[in-house]
C-alpha cells in the first residue's frame, strides 16, 4: 500500500470555516459619521472605552477575556436606548404634574 497524494484543492468546507474579522470601527449613534467610533480594550485593567472622534461621545464598560469591540458597541447602543426611554418617561410625568390643580372650594368665604 502506498501513500495517498495530497490534493491541491481545499475542500469547500475549509474555506467556509475561515474566520471573518470583526469590525473595530463603527458608526456613531449621535453624529451618524461612518467609522468614527473606536473601541479600546484594556484587558489588564478590565475596562473598555468607546469614543467618537467627531462628536466626542464616550462610553466605558467592564470587560472579560471574551469581550470584543462589537460587544462594547452593542452595549453602548443598549445603554443609549435605555437612557432615551428613561428620559421619555420622565418627560411624561413632568408634563402631567405641571397642570394646575383646581383650588378646593373655600369654606366660610366672605361672600355670604
Amino acid at each position: 500500500m502506498g501513500k495517498r497524494k495530497k490534493s491541491s484543492r481545499k475542500p469547500a468546507a475549509a474555506a467556509a470555516r475561515r474566520k471573518q474579522p470583526l469590525d473595530t470601527t463603527f458608526t456613531c449613534l449621535f453624529c451618524h459619521h461612518d467609522n468614527s467610533v473606536t473601541v479600546r480594550i484594556d484587558r489588564k485593567e478590565g475596562i473598555a472605552q468607546l469614543a467618537c472622534r467627531i462628536c466626542d461621545q464616550r462610553y466605558q464598560s467592564k470587560v472579560n477575556h471574551l469581550t470584543e469591540p462589537i460587544d462594547i458597541y452593542s452595549e453602548w447602543i443598549d445603554a443609549a436606548d435605555a437612557a432615551q426611554k428613561e428620559q421619555e418617561t420622565a418627560r411624561r410625568t413632568v408634563a402631567s404634574s405641571s397642570r394646575r390643580v383646581p383650588a378646593p372650594p373655600s369654606i366660610g368665604s366672605d361672600d355670604e
